[in-house]
């Protein structure tokens, strides 16, 4: 089935959810590793909700029963060491909350009491391709208190994470989101305040976040790592 179609039964049924356009990232060869673009993206914490059993979140739509918008990401892993040129192979977990700034497989927790321990969404595993990327079906995610918007990544080589990062989003796409039903209103933690983007937001934001909150957004982002 083709990702087009995929992805329209996917969202079908899905309130507030529809197609995005399939659109890979940049596929330029390699780059002059002193360029900017070529700078190894920023180190960030796991979190206190990483991934229990990613080797079994093998999969491309991570939405399971969660409502929202739709976002298409892609990601590319480009290498420093190696003039920035794309890394087929290495596996690439996310995860994320959902709408209403909760995440899977955890609770009964000083930060989330309500309790996911049971279910998983909103998580998932892909191994990249020849050109460095990967794609994951999902929905725009939500935000808690303390925190500006993100999603969570780490890259594994052999099944050893090389590089453990965050992706923020523009404040353009998130306030026509966080407007939208289902979602709980404005963030109360911009990116230049958030504890982990404040020394690091320009290798963290998102490359690109197009869309509409009718239409569904894309975000694209290239992950560097040294390694």
């Amino acid at each position: 089935m083709k990702k087009r179609e995929f992805l329209k039964k996917t969202f079908a049924g899905f309130g507030g959810i529809v197609a995005l356009p399939v659109m890979g990232c940049d596929t330029k060869g390699a780059t002059d590793p002193n360029d900017p673009a070529c700078e190894v993206s920023p180190k960030e914490t796991r979190g206190p909700f990483p991934n229990k059993s990613p080797a079994e979140l093998m999969r491309a739509n991570i939405i399971a029963d969660r409502q929202g918008i739709a976002l298409l990401i892609n990601l590319k892993v480009q290498d420093q060491g190696e003039s920035c040129s794309p890394v087929s192979g290495v596996q690439v977990d996310i995860w994320h909350c959902d709408a209403e700034g909760y995440y899977s497989e955890y609770g009964a927790h000083p930060l989330q009491e309500k309790d996911f321990r049971q279910v998983s969404f909103l998580r998932g595993r892909q191994t990249t391709d020849a050109k460095g990327e990967v794609s994951f079906i999902s929905i725009f995610p939500g935000w808690y208190p303390g925190r500006a918007p993100h999603i969570h990544v780490d890259v594994l080589k052999d099944e050893k994470i090389i590089l453990s990062t965050q992706v923020a989003f523009p404040e353009q796409s998130t306030s026509e989101v966080y407007a939208s039903r289902g979602y709980k209103g404005k963030e109360d933690t911009p990116n230049e305040t958030d504890g982990v983007f404040r020394n690091s937001l320009a290798g963290n934001m998102a490359d690109s976040v197009t869309g509409t909150p009718s239409e569904g957004y894309t975000l694209r982002k290239v992950i560097t790592v040294n390694g």
